[in-house]
């Protein structure tokens, strides 16, 4: 079954209403074995791709990925990139800020994360927390220091919003193709999720009282998703909403989009030039005598 990964793009520009994107869609695999065999092959297919990113040292891929508690981004990172060269994948986790962190600028502690040309860099949470969650939670403006004047909600969202494209854009005509995923989880499913959590004693460590805390502010939480989606999209960093409710077909919409991405860089091994290609036969046959 082929994934049409523009299916599940945002456009740039456009208004978003997330009732209007599935949180299920028709599974993209036959069967349990048929999806192993799938992940396997683009797992494989990823591999190849990053050690030629890696090989070439040109361009730098960041993933980042957001979503609600309970949609699967732990999963998706550990399936999806399972076969990935860890020397060349950075993953950083990002939970409530520092003291240290808290006296910079809100991109601060992501931006001294980013990685490295040649390098995949994961964002498992991110930036878009500072319109997310801070939009939902306002009091946690108080915590950042900010001068007054800067704090009006009237225009800090849109300010904080065009920070963030202006550094998308700045990366990418710097050599960091940037990629970001909603994974759109309903509220049912996130209830069953919990509730597997709570009942499996190897899950209980991932259930937190904030958790449910959380889902009370689900309908502020959709619409601070709605606006940050419609507002942070473009063609250089663009956001896919991908339908979480099936983890299997999550997993895969998500590598397809990676390796559609990786294809658009059109990478290959560097070659050499004819004075080091005779260079490496001299070499060569000095290992064979």
């Amino acid at each position: 079954m082929k994934i049409e990964t523009k299916d599940y793009r945002v456009p740039e520009g456009h208004k978003v209403d997330l009732g209007k994107w599935p949180t299920r869609v028709e599974p993209v695999y036959k069967s349990k074995a048929d999806y192993k065999v799938r992940l396997k092959r683009a797992v494989g297919e990823l591999s190849r791709q990053q050690r030629m990113l890696y090989a070439g040292n040109r361009n730098a891929v960041l993933l980042i990925f957001q979503a609600m508690d309970a949609a699967g981004k732990d999963g998706a990172i550990r399936h999806v990139m399972s076969g990935i060269n860890p020397q060349g994948c950075q993953v950083f986790s990002f939970k409530h800020p520092s003291a240290e962190e808290l006296d910079h600028d809100f991109l601060w502690r992501t931006t001294r994360n980013l990685p490295e040309r040649g390098r995949i860099g994961i964002f498992n949470r991110s930036y878009y927390e500072e319109v997310l969650i801070v939009r939902v939670h306002p009091e946690i403006l108080i915590s950042e220091g900010l001068p007054d004047a800067l704090k009006k909600e009237s225009h800090i969202w849109r300010d904080r919003y065009r920070s963030i494209t202006d550094l998308e854009r700045h990366l990418d005509q710097n050599g960091t193709r940037i990629v970001k995923f909603f994974l759109h989880l309903s509220k049912d499913e996130q209830r069953k999720r919990f509730l597997a959590r709570i009942d499996n004693p190897e899950k209980n460590w991932k259930f937190s009282v904030d958790d449910i805390k959380e889902r009370q502010y689900w309908s502020a939480y959709m619409r601070a998703y709605e606006d940050c989606l419609a507002a942070t999209s473009t063609d250089h960093a663009p956001w896919f909403v991908v339908p979480a409710d099936d983890k299997k077909t999550a997993r895969l919409i998500v590598s397809q989009i990676i390796l559609d991405t990786f294809a658009d860089l059109k990478m290959s091994y560097p070659t050499v030039d004819e004075e080091r290609l005779r260079e490496l036969q001299s070499i060569r046959t000095q290992l064979v005598e």
